[in-house]
């Protein structure tokens, strides 16, 4: 195998159907709370101190925001993200682009698009890890944890799983 290859960011997408208003969702999915939320039971991450929400007023776009802490199981410390934002748009979405302690490169996408009074949410997760390792032997893994917490989102604001869309 071609070393660039062995080097190869992948990538997955989770999309949902909420029955919500993407205004009610967002204020959800950009709290602490709610992040800790579609994490549980496996994971809880920290916010990086003084960063209370994910908003504009707070988060100066491209610039690293802080060091969040990702708790295996809500207490044990194994692996950290370096937060940037480049995007944020209110009750449409963000893109993330950072670096973690096992990720050269994690690159967060989620949208949300009005539907009628809901909303289909889309998360869009790309990776390469340290080491030069290649990204696709993390792609189950990653794909079930998205897969949970859209299991989660959908027990909240009720709603049924989609298939990513071509293009």
């Amino acid at each position: 195998m071609a070393p660039e290859k062995l080097r190869s960011p992948a990538e997955i997408t989770v999309v949902s159907h909420l029955d919500a208003p993407a205004e009610v969702v967002w204020e959800q999915v950009i709290s602490p709370e709610g992040i800790n939320d579609e994490m549980r039971p496996y994971l809880r991450m920290t916010l990086p101190p003084g960063v209370e929400r994910l908003d504009p007023e707070s988060i100066e776009l491209g610039k690293p925001i802080g060091r969040s802490w990702i708790l295996l199981l809500g207490l044990i410390p194994f692996d950290y993200d370096d937060v940037t934002l480049v995007r944020l748009d209110p009750g449409r979405g963000f893109l993330e682009r950072s670096t973690m302690l096992s990720q050269r490169s994690w690159e967060h996408e989620r949208t949300l698009e009005p539907r009628s009074g809901a909303c289909q949410i889309t998360d869009r997760v790309r990776w390469q890890p340290r080491l030069g390792l290649p990204g696709s032997p993390l792609r189950p893994a990653i794909s079930w944890f998205f897969r949970h917490r859209h299991r989660r989102l959908r027990r909240r604001f009720g709603g049924k799983p989609q298939l990513p869309q071509p293009g």
